[in-house]
C-alpha cells in the first residue's frame, strides 16, 4: 500500500502521542465524522506505532462490532501497511491474535467483537496497555466500559473512532461531550479530509444519502432523525413500470403478521437491477377477517406463480410461518437480517443508487413509503406504523442484495 499524501488532520492523528506534539499528555483520542474521511486507517497505523514505541511485551486490544469487522476494517489494511513499514507480524488470526515485532520489541494485539451486552464478559480479566475501538458507537456501553477498565497499565491510552449517530447516543453524551473532563484529544473529520477521494467520488457519496443519513455520513454531524424515513420516495421519478424484458432471477421477501398486516414482495432481476414487480399485502383490519398460516402460504404461492423463486426471505420471528413453508418443501427459506437502522441505511442507498426499483403496481408499498416516519424524541427508531412493506423491502436489501455481512444469518436448504 502506497501513501501519496496525508491531510493535516490525518497527520495530527498519526503523531498526536509523540513527544513535542503538544497533545502527547492526553489520555486518549476520539475521531468522529463522515464516512470515507480517512480516519480509520491513519488511526490504526498510529495505534500500532504508539504501542511499539511505548511498550514491550505488552497486551493491547483491537475492538469492533464483530470479529469479522475487526479483521475487515483494521487487520487486513494494517497487515500490508505494517509489512511495508518494516514491522514483523505474526497473524494468528484463527486465535484472534496479532503479534507485532520491531527493533527487538514484541507486543500482542487481541481482537474482540462487541456485538451485544454479553460481549463484556469476553474481555474481562485481561490487563491492557491500550485499546482501539473501531465503530465504537455501534458497540454496547457495557462492553466499551469493561474494555476501558482493563487499561490499567501506566501510560495506557484509549483510542476511539466512529461515524455519528443520534445526539442522545450514550457515546456522544458520555465521551464526545466530555472530552475535556476525560482528558481526551478530539478530532472531527469530513470527507474532504481524505486526500485519496476524488471530486467525482465526493459527489457520488453526497448523492447516496439523504436526510439524517446525509447529515451523519456526509457532513459528519450527530443529528436526530425526523420526518419521513425515505423522503425522496415522494418523487414520481422514483417509481417505475414493470420491465417488459425477461427476468434473470426472482426472490420473495416477507414481513409476516397475524393481527398486523402481512406484506410479501416479489423481486425480479433485470439488467442488473432488482425490481419489486408485485406484492401480496393482507391486512385483517382492512379486510375484516384473519388468515391462517396456510392461507398466507397460498398467497405466497399465488404471488410466486410458475416462476422459479431462488429463495423466500422471512422475518426470523415468524417461526410458525417459516415452519409452514419448510413443511411444504417448495421454497428455499432464508431468515432475514432484522437490524433496523443498518437496514434502513442500506435501503436508502440502494434506492438512490438505482440498485433496486419500486414498481407503481405495488400500491401498498408505495403508500407506506409516503407514511413511514421516524419517532419523535431524538432516538433512532421508526414509528411502528405503516412499516410492513417497508420491512419486507428492508429484509430483501439487507439479507439478499447486500449479503449476510455480520448478521449471523442462516439458510435452510430444502428438497424441491
Amino acid at each position: 500500500m502506497k501513501f501519496t499524501s496525508f491531510s493535516p488532520k490525518q497527520l495530527k492523528v498519526l503523531r498526536w502521542w509523540c513527544d513535542g506534539s503538544g497533545t502527547e499528555n492526553y489520555d486518549g483520542i476520539i475521531c468522529d465524522g463522515a464516512v470515507r474521511s480517512g480516519k480509520t486507517l491513519c488511526m490504526s497505523v498510529s495505534f500500532i506505532a504508539w504501542a511499539m514505541a511505548s511498550f514491550d511485551k505488552g497486551s493491547f486490544a483491537l475492538c469492533g462490532k464483530t470479529i469479522r469487522s475487526v479483521k475487515r476494517n483494521l487487520v487486513v489494511p494494517l497487515l500490508e501497511v505494517l509489512n511495508d513499514l518494516g514491522f514483523e507480524v505474526n497473524d494468528r488470526l484463527s486465535s484472534n491474535i496479532l503479534e507485532v515485532s520491531v527493533r527487538g520489541r514484541k507486543n500482542t494485539f487481541y481482537l474482540f467483537g462487541g456485538r451485544d451486552e454479553s460481549s463484556a464478559a469476553l474481555i474481562q480479566g485481561i490487563t491492557l496497555c491500550g485499546v482501539l475501538f473501531d465503530e465504537v458507537a455501534l458497540m454496547p456501553r457495557s462492553f466499551v466500559e469493561q474494555a476501558v477498565a482493563r487499561c490499567s497499565v501506566d501510560g495506557s491510552k484509549l483510542w476511539f473512532n466512529c461515524n455519528p449517530e443520534y445526539p442522545q447516543h450514550w457515546f456522544c453524551l458520555e465521551w464526545v461531550k466530555k472530552t475535556k473532563e476525560k482528558n481526551l484529544f478530539y478530532m472531527h473529520f469530513v470527507m474532504q479530509d481524505n486526500p485519496s477521494l476524488s471530486n467525482a467520488m465526493l459527489m457520488r457519496y453526497r448523492k447516496m444519502y439523504s436526510g439524517s443519513f446525509y447529515q451523519r455520513y456526509v457532513l459528519g454531524k450527530w443529528t436526530a432523525t425526523e420526518g419521513l424515513v425515505y423522503p425522496f420516495m415522494s418523487e414520481e421519478k422514483m417509481l417505475y413500470d414493470v420491465p417488459k424484458e425477461d427476468f434473470d432471477d426472482y426472490v420473495i421477501s416477507c414481513d409476516y403478521g397475524t393481527v398486523n398486516p402481512s406484506s410479501f414482495g416479489l423481486w425480479g432481476l433485470c439488467d442488473g437491477i432488482w425490481y419489486r414487480i408485485s406484492e401480496y399485502y393482507y391486512s385483517s383490519r382492512r379486510e375484516g377477517t384473519s388468515r391462517t398460516d396456510e392461507e398466507h402460504y397460498e398467497g405466497l404461492c399465488t404471488l410466486a406463480g410458475d416462476r422459479n423463486i431462488s429463495c423466500v426471505i422471512v422475518d426470523p420471528s415468524a417461526a410458525s410461518f417459516i415452519e409452514v413453508i419448510k413443511r411444504h418443501g417448495k421454497f428455499l427459506v432464508m431468515a432475514a437480517d432484522n437490524r433496523v437502522i443498518d437496514g434502513i441505511r442500506q435501503v436508502s442507498t440502494a434506492l438512490k443508487q438505482g440498485d433496486i426499483r419500486i414498481c407503481r403496481c405495488c400500491t401498498d408499498c408505495v403508500r407506506e413509503f409516503g407514511l413511514y416516519h421516524w419517532e419523535s424524541g431524538g432516538k433512532d427508531a421508526p414509528l411502528k406504523e405503516n412499516d410492513h412493506a417497508m420491512d419486507d423491502v428492508r429484509y430483501f436489501v439487507s439479507t439478499y442484495l447486500n449479503g449476510y455481512q455480520d448478521s449471523g444469518i442462516f439458510a435452510v436448504a430444502l428438497d424441491r
